[in-house]
């Protein structure tokens, strides 16, 4: 039965490494970045529900008396 040549299986996963590292290096070198990101005001409308007019109470179980 003969012997499973291994002798070229880390040059050929180093080479894979590499080609794979060039790869997502051109991948990602392709993306166009903002310079100078600024933060979007987010204006958010208040709805009035309910419960926030009300007082409400919570008991918790553990806030019972025994």
């Amino acid at each position: 039965m003969p012997q499973l040549d291994t002798s070229t299986w880390l040059t050929m996963i180093l080479s894979m490494f590499l080609v794979l590292f060039i790869i997502f290096q051109l991948k990602i070198s392709k993306h166009n970045f903002y310079l100078n990101p600024e933060l979007m005001s987010m204006k958010t409308s208040k709805q009035n529900t309910p419960w926030e007019t009300k007082w409400t109470k919570i008991y918790l179980p553990l806030s019972l008396p025994l």
